[in-house]
């Protein structure tokens, strides 16, 4: 690892060394749990679940994220549940479904059945070589029931997160000369100023031979797109929730046939272990509180228990997952932006000013790389 935080990869290891080098480590559940195997495009994030993996991946292709300690974990998969309701009729978080991964239910193993998971589309899937970066959004990344010890340590984190609103947590960035991805992980996004923050970004869009300004143009759209649904919205708040972004680094684009994804990659996030918060019991749930704000909405989880495949259990949303999402690569599908990370989301009354002032940062950063 270089000394400002690059990691370099060959994206040579296949699942085999890798459940090789596991088995020599005495951690092959790591490997196939259910046939899941550790998700290789995660750059930022909690590390939990089957030995701190983290995200996992179903054969399906689905991305499975382990249910957080209460209350963070059920106010998030409350969260998902209302907004991808089937009988929901509120039309702004029917409006917020595109800009979110898509929803499959809860998942459990067959071989853990006490242990829940989140049942997530892969927004990378349909990508060759998926660049991706991770960024929280908002002028704070603590919720209104946290305690003065726990602001205090997210304040001291990251102490310009108030004036810039957002926050590198961590980026893949595919090199086409080496054919090797270069990582960041948040001590990089941590170590950006004011008058660096820029240069950071611009790590992102950059393959080694050139900045890839298309890439950003439509990101940018894709941004705009969301702080349209939050300048229209005025009864959710969503606190230390990120942005994912995406876009293909191949150059070889992908045409209506099945391609291969990429390799599993060798580099290792350094991501900084994340304590868990002792929020106030008086917060009510996202549930209950979110069913109050719109009663249009009602709890949908109704714990139907159909057989998975590879011996779990897939709890709820019967659809079929994958069909419709593998399109040709045109010009809005060669990037993908989704909100993701909703463990601090509230119901409110008044705009979400601070996510907002994000995003409007970060658009503004976005469209001077592109001045420049």
């Amino acid at each position: 690892m270089s000394a400002d935080g690059q990691i370099m990869d060959s994206s040579s290891r296949t699942l085999d060394n890798l459940e090789k080098e596991n088995n020599k480590n005495g951690s092959v559940r790591q490997v196939l749990l259910d046939g899941c195997v550790p998700f290789s495009h995660q750059v930022a994030g909690h590390k939990c679940g089957i030995n701190n993996t983290g995200v996992l991946q179903h054969p399906d292709g689905t991305i499975l994220k382990q249910l957080q300690t209460p209350p963070r974990g059920p106010r998030e998969m409350n969260f998902y549940t209302q907004v991808f309701a089937k009988d929901c009729t509120d039309k702004k978080l029917l409006d917020l479904q595109q800009h979110l991964p898509k929803y499959y239910g809860t998942w459990r193993p067959g071989e853990s059945p006490h242990e829940l998971y989140l049942k997530l589309e892969d927004v990378t899937r349909r990508f060759l070589r998926p660049c991706i970066m991770d960024v929280k959004i908002g002028r704070r990344s603590y919720d209104p029931f946290a305690s003065q010890e726990k602001r205090d340590e997210q304040i001291s984190k990251y102490p310009l997160m108030e004036e810039i609103g957002f926050l590198l947590l961590g980026m893949r960035v595919y090199q086409i000369d080496s054919d090797r991805y270069i990582s960041h992980d948040q001590f990089y996004g941590r170590s950006l100023e004011k008058d660096s923050i820029k240069n950071g970004l611009t790590r992102f869009f950059h393959n080694g031979q050139e900045l890839r300004r298309h890439a950003v143009s439509l990101i940018i759209s894709k941004i705009q797109s969301i702080l349209r649904w939050f300048e229209s919205q005025t009864q959710l708040h969503f606190y230390a929730s990120s942005l994912l972004l995406v876009y293909e680094g191949s150059p070889h684009r992908v045409n209506g046939s099945k391609h291969k994804p990429a390799e599993p990659g060798t580099e290792h996030q350094q991501g900084e272990p994340q304590s868990n918060s002792n929020i106030s019991h008086e917060a009510l749930s996202f549930q209950s509180s979110l069913t109050h704000s719109h009663p249009y909405c009602h709890n949908v989880q109704h714990e139907r228990n159909a057989n998975g495949k590879c011996g779990g259990s897939v709890e709820e949303k019967d659809e079929e997952i994958g069909i419709g999402d593998k399109k040709q690569f045109g010009q809005e599908e060669a990037v993908e932006v989704k909100m993701i990370d909703f463990a601090h989301v509230f119901p409110s009354d008044n705009p979400d000013e601070s996510y907002m002032y994000g995003l409007r940062n970060l658009l503004s950063t976005l469209e001077q790389i592109l001045k420049d």
